[in-house]
Formats: structure tokens, sequence, C-alpha cells
């Protein structure tokens, strides 16, 4: 009884001391306010978003569009009174891709122009081609004998039965209260399915496989269905094969509207003859294979050598123009940097923009420049790792860290499209909490209240929490991040929230002030330990 009186007691005194701690991180009220103003009333968000998506548009990591938006965001930087702003290479990458023209139309049994485009990495038609379709469902390797012999000079018609349906809900969302609790709610780690390379790897290889088993059968091209069930002609498309020298499929490959791939779907399984018309024209570049992350600061004063970084990945997928994934979190980057030049701040640390390339393809841009200058993991004897960075895999070996790892304060992250900011991912690091807590609440009439001690993976700052940096993506509406615009056509300027990105800016501002204005630099937490090496598979 006495024991646990002692215990109620300390408990007692230790929670006392919480709502002290809070009070004690100081919070420059003046200066948020000074930030709330110019973002909200002298705000250049949407001037940014016009820029980079419409007058560039498409970023496909080594395209010639995002070489102009590397150069772009440099000179934007530096127009805003930003020091340093200059291109850094990491890789090398590979080849570069981009699609130029685009006509494909069904010619029996009926005349119409289908919604198509071509899937990243793959050939064009060299000309306007012409054939029969043939509807085509592969599995697995042991699906192949089935169709051998059978597909010379056919277009492909390739997949399961594609998923239409009425939309019955919203697409467009904003997070509840409830939802905001559970996102707050801790997942204990083991409860979800491990994350395991050799799935992935065998899936790449089986996409190898039948790509080749493509080729070998010399069909004239390949022709899939958008992913979801959205439909009303919002088309998901990404790669059909590798950016890698010596790995490129030689077939092309186009992604159709669902709508318009269960039409010639239907007539072929009533036996009836369907002939299409393609006219595609890609490029490949092969003149340099790196690619850039676009970097500038804002220097610091007493503690100069100390760095805060903001960052946003500056890449796309190539059917749309990138808007919401991710030139939502270059341009609200972009514009925080600017608001705290336009108020002439001169934070204590350097302050450090970081808009990243390669995302799209396993965050390499900014593993890239983390391994430059921060940390690494050791290389693997993969084939499909040469040449790769490891950060990412634990099982690579164990985190070396570089003299200026511990000079990072912070990395802070936007990618989640252009919703709103609700709160913080945590990333398992209690000790920011009640500092988070204090930065937070000037913004609670902003809708900003929440605070999750879990983990969200998918995008850069997980390059940076790798090497024990502390990197922090921020809660945001989905609005219709999910549903409409991640990786499709319709991911355009349209459909970003211009009141969003605002608020966006004006809290990313606030959060790099208040990290390069603090006397101590933001507590860390333990680089994660290394995982044993998945035992190889042998090839079936």
């Amino acid at each position: 009884m006495k024991r646990s009186m002692q215990l109620v007691f300390s408990l007692g005194v230790i929670l006392s001391f919480v709502p002290a701690l809070w009070s004690q991180e100081k919070v420059d009220l003046e200066t948020i306010s000074r930030i709330r103003y110019e973002g909200f009333r002298d705000s250049k968000v949407m001037e940014l978003a016009s820029g980079l998506m419409d007058s560039i548009g498409e970023r496909l990591t080594g395209s010639p569009n995002m070489k102009r938006a590397n150069e772009w965001t440099r000179d934007q930087l530096t127009a805003m009174g930003l020091n340093n702003a200059h291109l850094e290479p990491w890789g090398p990458f590979g080849r570069g891709w981009a699609n130029q023209y685009i006509n494909v139309r069904m010619t029996a049994p009926d005349i119409v122009p289908l919604i198509v485009y071509a899937k990243a990495w793959t050939p064009g038609t060299n000309g306007v081609v012409s054939g029969k379709c043939v509807r085509v469902n592969i599995e697995d390797k042991k699906d192949f004998d089935k169709y051998r012999g059978k597909l010379a000079g056919m277009i492909v018609i390739l997949g399961p039965d594609a998923e239409v349906k009425t939309i019955t809900e919203a697409p467009f969302k904003r997070l509840s209260d409830d939802d905001l609790a559970k996102i707050s709610d801790y997942e204990i780690p083991g409860e979800r399915p491990a994350f395991r390379m050799a799935e992935i790897a065998k899936r790449r290889q089986f996409i190898k496989d039948l790509n080749q088993f493509f080729a070998d059968e010399k069909v004239l091209a390949v022709i899939d269905h958008s992913r979801g069930t959205a439909g009303g002609g919002t088309v998901f498309v990404q790669s059909g094969g590798s950016f890698k020298p010596g790995e490129t499929t030689t077939i092309p490959q186009l992604t159709m509207a669902s709508e318009h791939w269960s039409r010639i779907a239907r007539l072929l399984q009533q036996k009836k003859e369907v002939t299409l018309e393609l006219n595609v024209t890609n490029t490949f570049y092969d003149d340099d294979p790196m690619q850039y992350d676009t970097i500038a600061e804002i220097p610091g004063a007493d503690k100069k050598d100390e760095v805060v970084m903001l960052g946003a990945h500056l890449d796309s997928w190539h059917a749309g123009t990138g808007a919401t994934d991710n030139g939502a979190g270059t341009i609200v980057m972009m514009e925080a940097v600017r608001i705290l030049k336009a108020l002439d701040i001169k934070p204590r640390r350097t302050i450090r923009i970081g808009l990243w390339s390669g995302e799209e393809e396993g965050l390499l841009g900014s593993q890239g420049y983390v391994e430059q200058h921060f940390g690494s993991r050791p290389p693997m004897d993969d084939a499909n790792m040469k040449g790769m960075p490891t950060l990412l895999r634990r099982d690579a070996g164990p985190v070396t860290v570089k003299p200026d790892q511990a000079r990072i304060s912070a990395y802070f992250n936007v990618d989640n499209g252009s919703g709103k900011i609700r709160g913080v991912y945590l990333q398992e690091n209690e000790a920011v909490a009640p500092i988070f807590e204090a930065w937070m609440r000037p913004f609670k009439d902003l809708g900003m209240t929440t605070l999750s001690v879990r983990n969200t993976g998918g995008t850069d700052h997980l390059s940076f929490d790798a090497v024990g940096i502390p990197g922090f993506q921020f809660i945001q509406d989905p609005i219709e991040y999910e549903t409409r615009t991640h990786h499709s056509n319709m991911d355009v300027y349209d459909r970003l929230q211009p009141e969003d990105l605002k608020q966006i800016s004006v809290i990313v501002a606030s959060f790099v002030y208040d990290a390069a204005m603090r006397d101590q630099m933001l507590p860390r937490k333990p680089i994660e330990k290394p995982l044993p090496r998945e035992p190889e598979r042998k090839p079936e």
C-alpha cells in the first residue's frame, strides 16, 4: 500500500511538470503573426503553382521537363534572395523518357477515339500501326503457355476485368475529429504484415519476365486499364518497364480509361473482331545518366553551422502536370522560404530547402543527398540494387554517419496533396511532442490540432529518419488525392486548393522558424538497427 501511494505521488509530480515543460517552450507570437499576415495577405503560392504546373508541366525523372523544373526552381529561389541556389547531382539514375504524341482509336467494329496514355519508359510505335485485339490475362508465369504462339502481330488487351462502379460516396474528404483521433492512436509494430523486399523483388522479376514474353511473342502493343474505380475518364498511369540501361522493354505499352477498355473487352468476349489504330511517339534520353536536386539556403547567424531543412519532391508522373503529387509540396516549401525572406528574418540556424527528383522511383534523390552529406548503409550485391541507394534497406547493414549528421536539427516534408495541415506525424519521436504542442497552439484556429506518434511512410522524410535526423511529415486533409489525382491525368493545377496551400505555407514557415531559433536542436531517437538479410529465393 505504501509503495502504491509513493508511485501515485511520483506520477502526480511528473504530470504536474508537463504543463510547465510545455510553457517553457518559447514561441515568438509576434513573428508568427507577421508570418501569418504575409502568407495570407500577400501570398505568391498560386503564382508559383502556375509557373511550375502550367508553364513546365509533368516532371518525370530524367525527362527534359524535369531538367527545366530544376533550373526554374533554382532561379526562383535565387530571385527570392536565397543563397547558394544550385543543383546537386545524384546517380547514376539511368535513361530519361518523355511522350511527345499519342493517338489511339478503334477502327472496327466502330470508329471512335479512345482515352489512353503511354506508360513511362516504353517505346513508341514508330508511326501509325493497326492490329487486331486479343484478350490476355496473365497472373503467373504458368499462364505463359496458354498464349504462347498466339499473339504475334496482335494488340494485347491485358488484365482482369475492369471494375467501374457508380460513385456513391463523396470523392472529396476532410478529416473529421474521429479521423484525427484514430490517426493519433499509436499502431504497435507487428500488427500489420511486414514490408518484405523479397516479395517486391519477386514482383519486379515477374514484370521483367512478362515484358520479355511479349517481346518474344512479337506482339504489336500492350494495353491495360486504369486502376481503381473512379472512372469518368480519370486514368492512373505509371511505368511499363525499367529506366535502367539495357533493361528497357521493347514493346509499346499503354494504359486506357477503364470504360473504353471494358468496351473492347466485352466485344472480344462476344467473339467480335476489334481492331485499333495506334500512333505513339516516345523518346529516350541517354545524354546524362545523372539527375539533380535543387538546393538553396537562408544563412544562419550565431548557430549558422547548424541546419534546419525543409523539402518536397519535385518530380512527378507524366499523364498530368504533377500538381498535387507533388507540385503542391514544392510550391508551399518555396512559399515558406519566400515568406521568411520577405520578412527579412535572420534565423539563428541556417535554413536549407531541398527539392528532390527521383522520389517516384524510390526516394532516390533524397536518399542520394542524405548519403552524400549525412550517412549511408553498405552497398548490396543484389543485381537489382547495383548503383542504387541502400539507406532504406535495413538488411544492407548498419548506418555509418558523417560529421554533418550531428548538425541537422530537423527535416520537414510535405507530400500528401494540397489539403490543409491538420497535425504532424512524430515518427515515434516522443520527445518532440511537448515542443510541437507549443508550436502548434497558434494554429488551432486553422485546424491544426493533432500529434500522432506513429510512423508514416512513402516519402522523403524517411531518407533523413534512416540516419537518425528528426524527419517529419505533416498530417493533411486527403481532399481528393487518392480518389482523383494521385498519379493520374487529372493531377493538374485546377485540383489545387488555394486557401489550403496558404495555410500549409504559413504553418511550415512557422515550424521552420521555430526550429531555427530554438536554443537547442530538436531531440533525436535512436537509429533503427539493421535487419538480417532475407534468404535468397531460387528462381521458379
